[in-house]
């Protein structure tokens, strides 16, 4: 092998890969540089299977793999979606229950996870390591082609469905109280809790009703318990084969041993079993002629705000690259932001409380929906003619060229800085598909970008927009409007999961129903039965041994020869810079926080006395990557104290440095609080978003408000973002126009107290060539020491509240958390392997497998915080308890030395893993500012490599005071809370 100091993944390709030779039964078809990623793509043929493959080959030290398939479904049943989390509970190689846990737990991973789309499903992994690659390709091509799923029907109903029964004591089965449960099936139940969700399900049916798209690939409740075994079976057979496949490879590799392997193991004559099924042909995937729907209306059990009406157009083929491209860049500039001019026409009209768009283009046939939420009564027709009457002007009187120029500008830098928040060969693979999917031809069209740019950027200059708006709003005949309208049951006309158990029940036998009893409890025998130590030792795994040294990170320095004391980060950027600003606001009053975030909410949507609000928002777009405004708290060595500052980042290309200096002093020092309407819209539109945060995300809200029980930095944390910002939010605007004068005011002493130089700490990262220039640019930042008296930052004290908040959702989220220094525990390295073993062994066979819960985790995040959390759980109690039981569970822990090994593998990995520059930047600064040691990072390391199986099982009697101490909070529906009887206080929340 190659010295990897020298080692160039591109000039190996160059050298093996030319295009018409044959390498390990791949024949190479093609070659593509891309000079904007920095890659060629080599495009193969295997001669034998007839499997597609495309290797990335660039310098990226993150590996990954993908291999996907073209999945469209026929029904809601969600077939596709309970296949992609079955075929990863074993195979014929690896018959373990969980090889895709085992893999979480034991592999040095950087991305590990599957996907179902509207049409295809993907299979992706990365590495830092080549090996670890390998050894994840194998665990993935073995679960896709040879799953368990044949001879293990449990699986299908774990994941996909299944009856249960609960027999009261001393009860018949007549007595019992049928239910469902299944992983797939209560995901589903909280995913289609999001109005935006089933708002776009209803747009999909109304714009593709002859296509696989009409159909809800994630699978719908009601139609998830339809799915038999042997349709599960046949879908698998029909879809799941290497000639339905599309094979990617990325980063710095020697790629003979990647198709070495694939060919010898799965492709090659002698390993491919697909011909000994016989199997009809997979689903199709349609193209849909052009159809018109004037207006539908759909009904949704949710609260009377989350009304909705969304109008949506197709765009035409996704492998026309440069319209696709185009219109997403159209519709961002005339929606992506309260000044882009359909959006504001929309607000200014008063018919909903905020409008967002998307472009799905992860499709065939891509299209455009624009969403009005919030809507108010019968606005449907009048939201449609607004839309249409705006782009009618645009299209007549030119659409604003510095509105496309600051998108345009923005789309480039983002594609210059490649975050993508995942390994970039897995973003990249999965761009690849949604053009080479429908198109052998088309491998490397969706990864393609910087010709299209050039192109539209020429196009500035004609009426091309123009023209594309014409034909994609004006005179486009496929497109549909759909409302969502709340209601307080079900939907008329349709059956309630309630009544479709109780005629399910009444429809089968005594002996049917002791067959659910003995089905269950059949299948609890399987969940709890321990992999056999020949199943596990078929699972390939890296060694401690196999983990190289810590890559030194480059230096934090301080430098205090600057104008104001600047945190230098010396980190390789790709000609892109970064400047960030912390502005201390421990001098305010506890009851002035909230304003504190209201006044980052709305600085830069406002207009400054340089620029209209309008003009900002284009100027910003054309000049910064980015530009955000945002409260943080950093927690201090003494746990008690927390030190909230205002945080304002931005980025930029190295060409346009300058901005990075004079456009955040603009905003924060000149804009100007008076411009009440665009406040209100700004406001509600941040409502509207937490509340949809409370239903999709309801663990991250739960684990907050619980942490602010024991903790004073928690506390801080919910006055400025959490739900006491929540509900100072909703009074604020339940009475903005009495209130909306005394705010202006509020937010300009703010303002001016806030923004000084005072207790104020820049960070820069990027070149010292544009680190000179930057400072040169800025000077004192337009700052000038703080006059105004402090005030006193009186945190009140955490208390346990028992709160349970009620949301329109058909699921729950419970977490407990507590600050360990309430419970005098001192974390380091040992927690988070004990975290790693009770996340992936105990919690996830307990609450996920058994329970249902589509997530589930202990945290153990340094010295802040302890605790557990569920995702989309379905119960409440039986998830508690089984918290209750973690601590007894490890100090029996006594797992087999491989397996705590990859224990300690996956831990040091997670530390290890690379991180792009503005993320590397933002840690740093965080524990620069939490005061931790300089070798913090290393001693959490040293101590998870040191950590034993010994040391876990001491933990237990920690964990299980975690568990009687840390408090809990719960974020679900109300039949959920309701039948809970932990002693917890239900709470209306959102009205």
């Amino acid at each position: 092998m190659s010295d990897q100091s020298t080692f160039s993944a591109r000039a190996h390709a160059a050298e093996l890969l030319a295009p018409g030779t044959t390498v390990y039964g791949f024949t190479v078809t093609d070659c593509v540089t891309i000079e904007e990623l920095g890659a060629d793509a080599y495009i193969l043929r295997h001669d034998a299977s007839r499997a597609r493959l495309m290797y990335l080959a660039c310098e990226d030290e993150q590996k990954a793999f993908a291999i996907g398939f073209k999945t469209p479904p026929a029904d809601d049943t969600g077939v596709f979606h309970i296949l992609e989390h079955s075929v990863l509970c074993g195979s014929e190689k690896f018959p373990l229950k969980e090889p895709f846990v085992e893999l979480i737990k034991s592999s040095m991973q950087t991305f590990l996870n599957a996907m179902t789309y509207p049409d295809k499903t993907v299979y992706p992994v990365a590495s830092t390591n080549e090996q670890d690659l390998i050894n994840l390709m194998d665990v993935y091509m073995d679960a896709v082609l040879h799953p368990a799923i044949y001879t293990k029907p449990a699986i299908f109903q774990q994941e996909g469905w299944h009856y249960e029964l609960d027999v009261p004591e001393g009860g018949s089965v007549r007595d019992g109280q049928l239910r469902y449960n299944g992983v797939v099936y209560n995901e589903m139940k909280g995913a289609l809790s999001d109005p935006m969700d089933v708002l776009d399900c209803a747009v999909n049916r109304s714009l593709f009703p002859d296509t696989a798209y009409a159909h809800e690939s994630g699978g719908n409740p009601r139609a998830i318990p339809q799915l038999t075994y042997g349709q599960f079976l046949d879908t698998h057979a029909r879809h799941y084969n290497l000639h339905n496949s599309h094979i990617v490879l990325y980063g710095d590799m020697h790629i003979e041993r990647e198709l070495e392997f694939l060919d010898r193991v799965y492709l090659a004559p002698g390993a491919v079993r697909d011909a000994e099924r016989q199997v009809d042909a997979p689903n199709e995937l349609g193209f849909q002629q052009p159809v018109a729907v004037e207006h539908r209306c759909v009904r949704m059990k949710t609260t009377p705000d989350n009304a909705m009406v969304g109008m949506a157009y197709t765009l035409g083929s996704t492998l026309d690259r440069t319209r696709i491209v185009a219109a997403d860049v159209l519709f961002e500039a005339l929606l992506g932001s309260n000044e882009a001019p359909v959006k504001a026409a929309i607000l200014a009209a008063g018919i909903g409380g905020n409008v967002c768009s998307y472009t799905d283009a992860d499709r065939l046939q891509p299209y455009e929906l624009i969403m009005l939420q919030n809507a108010q009564p019968d606005v449907a027709h009048e939201f449609r003619r607004i839309i249409e009457d705006t782009c009618r002007d645009l299209v007549e009187n030119d659409i604003p060229r510095d509105r496309l120029e600051a998108v345009l500008s923005s789309n480039e830098y983002n594609l210059r800085q490649r975050e993508y928040g995942m390994a970039d060969g897995v973003a990249l693979a999965l761009d690849a598909l949604g053009t080479w999917l429908y198109d052998d031809d088309a491998p490397t069209l969706g990864i393609t970008y910087a010709p299209i740019y050039a192109q539209l950027r020429a196009e500035l200059n004609g009426t091309y927009f123009e023209d594309l708006l014409r034909e994609l709003v004006l005179t486009n005949n496929h497109y549909a409007l759909v409302e969502l309208v709340p209601h307080e049951g079900d939907a008329p006309g349709t059956v309630s999961e309630e009544e479709r158990l109780l005629n399910a029940k009444a429809a089968m036998s005594d002996a049917a129903l002791e067959q659910i009893v003995h089905d269950e409890q059949c299948l609890r025998t399987i969940q709890e039965a321990e992999d056999s130590p020949e199943a596990i030792a078929t699972l390939p795994r890296l060694h401690i041994s196999d983990i190289d040294a810590a890559r030194p990170e480059p230096a934090l320095t301080v430098d205090t020869t600057t104008p104001l004391p600047c945190l230098k980060h010396n980190i390789p950027t790709h000609r892109l810079a970064y400047a960030l600003y912390y502005f201390d606001i421990s001098h305010l009053s506890y009851d002035e926080l909230p304003y504190a975030t209201v006044l980052s909410v709305l600085l830069q949507r406002l207009a400054t006395e340089q620029h209209s609000s309008a003009e900002l928002d284009s100027y910003i777009g054309r000049n910064l990557g980015f530009l955000t405004f945002v409260c943080e708290v950093y927690r201090q060595p003494n746990w008690r104290l927390a030190r909230p500052k205002l945080v304002v980042a931005a980025g930029a290309l190295s060409e346009k440095l300058e901005y990075l200096a004079s456009i955040p002093q603009e905003v924060w020092g000149s804009t100007k609080f008076e411009d009440t309407d665009r406040m209100r819209d700004s406001l509600t539109q941040m409502r509207i978003g937490m509340e949809r945060s409370f239903v999709n995300n309801g663990n991250v809200a739960a684990l907050g408000r619980a942490q602010s029980y024991t903790s004073p930095a928690g506390v801080v944390m919910q006055q400025l973002a959490g739900i006491d910002f929540y509900r100072f939010l909703c009074d604020l605007l339940d009475h903005f126009d009495e209130r909306k004068d005394a705010l202006c005011a509020t937010l300009r002493d703010l303002s001016a107290r806030i923004f000084t130089s005072t207790g104020t700490t820049v960070s820069f990262t990027g070149s010292d060539e544009d680190y000179q220039r930057f400072w040169a640019a800025a000077g004192s930042c337009g700052l000038t020491p703080r006059t105004a008296a402090a005030k006193e930052l009186y945190v009140p004290a955490p208390e346990d509240k028992h709160e349970a908040f009620i949301v329109p959702s058909e699921v729950c989220y419970v977490a407990r958390s507590i600050d360990p220094n309430a419970l005098d525990l001192a974390c380091d390295g040992r927690w988070s392997v004990a975290a790693q073993a009770l996340t992936y062994d105990y919690l996830w066979n307990e609450i996920r497998v058994k329970g249902g819960a589509y997530g589930c985790g202990f945290r153990a995040v340094a010295d802040r915080q302890l605790g557990f959390y569920t995702y989309r759980d379905p119960a409440i109690d039986p998830s508690l308890a089984r918290m209750d039981a973690a601590g007894e569970w490890l100090s029996h822990f006594d797992p087999a030395p491989e397996t705590f090994e990859g224990f300690v593998v996956s831990c040091v990995a997670g530390v290890d893993a690379p991180l792009k520059p503005f993320a590397l930047a933002r840690r740093q600064d965080g524990e620069y500012f939490a005061r931790r040691p300089a070798q913090w990072r290393a001693e959490m390391r040293r101590t998870m490599l040191e950590t034993t199986a010994e040391d876990l099982r001491a933990l237990g009697e920690a964990v299980t005071r975690v568990a009687q101490e840390a408090p809990a909070c719960v974020f679900g529906g109300r039949e959920i809370i309701e039948a809970s009887e932990a002693g917890l206080t239900p709470v209306e929340l959102l009205g």
